[in-house]
């Protein structure tokens, strides 16, 4: 049996039009924006390009409509190193999102319609079963339907990949899904959500990851925005990983998606997990001080230089 290597991820691509603002507008209000991007965007997207362009040999599983936002994220991937395993779909769009910026803060407020990528079924899955089967890590998230989902861990986990679940956005999940996420990495609401109680705090983030891990996980990392992230595995093992500071933050949207691109990097590379959450952070950490989501991801020498300077 061949050495496994690589990265697969199954996700949604969704042309992000991120608008920057002081505030949201009420309804039947008119706003003037300060700002305005269009760009690659979609977490699995994003997570695959982030990957890519932090040195990881990455294949992303998707579907797009056969239109101008299809045709953007073509060019994405080919420009950093994507391998890009996606249908082409007639008569359906590519996806979208909407992205609110607070021009002072830099948080963001999201709403995504998943267009093609939302029709992503087991098919899709089986269709890439060699590529996943091979792999040494398997990653995906909310976004496309969850019986996708479900099955591309499934099959990665019986094939011995190690398996990364970002349970976003938030939502109901069976608890058949933890024993087959090697890692699950939700940001803190979506922990919250999960587990039924706040994440405010380092007591409630340890209560959070071992109600995760007794369902079944074999560890947990919940990333806590500019407070780091926090680590626990089912054997005991934990630790809280600061954020670094890279810059002035001027866009948040897509941090998680940097922070776990990175992550599936360095795992793939045999790195400790704690290493890897760091690595995960610098990548984040970059990625913040720049406009836009997959255009902001951080090359690998841009990150390798973040960590010697710390």
């Amino acid at each position: 049996m061949s050495e496994k290597s690589g990265i697969v991820i199954l996700g949604i691509f969704a042309a992000d039009t991120a608008y920057k603002a002081k505030r949201l507008p009420h309804i039947a209000e008119t706003l003037m924006g300060s700002g305005f991007t269009l760009g690659p965007g979609g977490k699995g997207s994003n997570q695959a390009i982030a990957a890519a362009k932090a040195g990881g040999k990455v294949t992303f599983i998707s579907r797009l409509g056969n239109d101008p936002f299809g045709a953007m994220a073509l060019s994405a991937y080919a420009e950093a190193g994507v391998k890009a395993n996606v249908m082409k779909m007639d008569g359906v769009s590519s996806g979208a999102a909407f992205i609110f910026v607070d021009e002072v803060s830099g948080d963001n407020a999201i709403i995504v319609a998943p267009g093609a990528a939302g029709l992503i079924g087991i098919e899709d899955v089986d269709a890439n079963r060699a590529e996943i089967e091979s792999a040494a890590i398997f990653m995906t998230q909310l976004e496309q339907p969850l019986e996708a989902a479900m099955h591309g861990l499934s099959m990665a986990k019986g094939a011995g990949a190690t398996t990364i679940f970002n349970p976003a956005p938030a939502r109901v999940i069976p608890d058949s899904i933890y024993s087959l996420c090697d890692f699950i990495v939700p940001n803190e609401v979506e922990a919250a959500e999960l587990v039924g109680h706040a994440i405010e705090t380092d007591d409630q983030a340890r209560a959070a990851a071992r109600t995760l891990v007794d369902r079944g996980a074999q560890a947990v990392i919940i990333t806590l925005g500019k407070r780091g992230a926090y680590y626990y595995h089912a054997a005991g093992q934990s630790e809280f990983v600061p954020a670094f500071a890279a810059g002035n933050v001027i866009d948040t949207t897509g941090a998680g998606d940097a922070f776990l691109g990175g992550f599936a990097t360095a795992i793939s590379e045999g790195q400790a997990p704690i290493e890897a959450v760091r690595f995960g952070c610098a990548t984040a950490a970059i990625a913040v001080t720049r406009h836009g989501t997959a255009p902001a991801m951080p090359s690998r020498a841009e990150i390798d230089a973040l960590l010697r300077s710390l």
